[in-house]
């Protein structure tokens, strides 16, 4: 029986993630007894922190296993407020705050209720593979803004302007960004806050990787510039890569309470609450100790020294060092065109696929992340992994030839 005409368009139309597929062709290549190092995923290789793992085993054990509130319980939601207002210089009430089944969930909330048939959404690129799938998923279109153009990845005001139309309905901005690991500035924060003002659209501001910053970069919130951005930026945020707490499903949002309300009504409809357990851990991530943290980023930043040097090693790979989140993302276009035997390279994917069954390292190809002259690897892996696969990599782009 053909169930495909059952399916709605938009799903059909919908790709995969290619950061999911690679990953599970290295997984399936594991099954087969092969060494593949995969710098493909998103994921700390570190454990959640021990204080925070007690802190679920003690919910468990009061028999905090039940529904909560749609929107997550109060303890954890004057947490979010604490934490905003602590680090970010952010004042938020509980009622402007939404806990869901982690940023991802986070971030498809705000579309469905925010987007819609001929809105644009701008995007900057190199992007999250989810972001514009989420926005055509809700019927609007994603515009993309090139950052690719000067070497620093900086926002350009100009590009920027041009994206703009009567259309434009809001602005994602992902800072540190996956997957280039770019901090903007705070000049280029107020590029997207002016504009944002100026043209009356919303600031979706996705932090979660704010608390991974390098050589003392300050991290900054664009809803921290005024009461005039706040009021129409929605920061989203969680414990998932931070805390190592990728499984626990944990994401949240705060922003203006019509917007969180309406979040909260489609999440009441769809998940309902997120794991009771999970967000009573949560808590003591967001107000326990932070030395777990502090020390898991000091090793971040060891790791990206040595795979920025080493990649930079490689020949036909550039790459830019950078200021937080744990991914590098170097140019490769030099290597197109080259082969191995009648295997020829015409693009990323074409890489990552040679690369991955020659060398048996996963990465994961610029073109899922709009920028096909690029590919992108996780250093959220141990030094010897780290230091074995890219000897790999070095030797299996010696076999390409022109």
């Amino acid at each position: 029986m053909d169930y495909s005409r059952y399916i709605v368009d938009k799903i059909k139309n919908m790709g995969e993630s290619q950061t999911i597929a690679i990953s599970e062709k290295a997984k399936q290549l594991k099954k087969q007894g092969i060494d593949v190092i995969s710098f493909a995923t998103g994921e700390p290789d570190f454990d959640t922190p021990d204080n925070i793992k007690e802190k679920a085993i003690a919910a468990i054990r009061a028999g905090h296993t039940k529904y909560t509130a749609v929107a997550g319980i109060d303890e954890l939601k004057s947490a979010v407020c604490a934490k905003l207002k602590n680090e970010n210089h952010l004042d938020y009430s509980p009622d402007q705050v939404l806990v869901s089944c982690g940023a991802k969930h986070t971030m498809y909330n705000i579309s469905q209720v925010l987007f819609g048939a001929g809105d644009e959404v701008i995007i900057f690129a190199p992007f999250w593979v989810t972001y514009p799938a989420q926005v055509q998923l809700s019927g609007a279109s994603p515009v993309f803004v090139d950052t690719t153009t000067n070497s620093d990845m900086a926002i350009s005001e100009d590009d920027l302007r041009k994206a703009v139309s009567d259309r434009t309905k809001a602005i994602i901005l992902c800072s540190p960004s996956n997957p280039s690991g770019k901090v903007y500035s705070k000049k280029e924060l107020e590029i997207v806050a002016r504009l944002a003002i100026e043209n009356d659209f919303i600031i979706i501001a996705d932090e979660i990787y704010e608390k991974l910053v390098y050589d003392d970069f300050e991290f900054l919130s664009i809803a921290a510039l005024g009461e005039d951005v706040k009021e129409r930026t929605i920061t989203v945020n969680g414990v998932a890569k931070a805390f190592a707490m990728t499984g626990w499903r944990i994401g949240y949002a705060a922003g203006p309470q019509e917007i969180i309300d309406a979040m909260r009504k489609i999440q009441g409809q769809a998940t309902s609450n997120p794991t009771s357990i999970a967000q009573h851990a949560s808590v003591e991530a967001l107000l326990g100790s932070s030395a777990s943290v502090e020390s898991m980023r000091k090793e971040y930043q060891k790791r990206r020294d040595v795979m920025v040097e080493r990649v930079n090693a490689i020949e036909g790979f550039s790459c830019r060092n950078p200021e937080g989140a744990f991914y590098v993302f170097p140019k490769v276009s030099s290597l197109y065109s080259r082969a191995f035997g009648e295997r020829k390279i015409n693009n990323s994917v074409d890489l990552c696929s040679y690369l991955l069954d020659e060398a048996h390292v996963a990465l994961v190809p610029g073109a899922a992340f709009g920028c096909d002259e690029y590919v992108r690897l996780s250093f959220a892996t141990d030094l010897e992994s780290i230091q074995t696969g890219l000897e790999r990599l070095k030797q299996a782009v010696k076999k390409l030839k022109a």
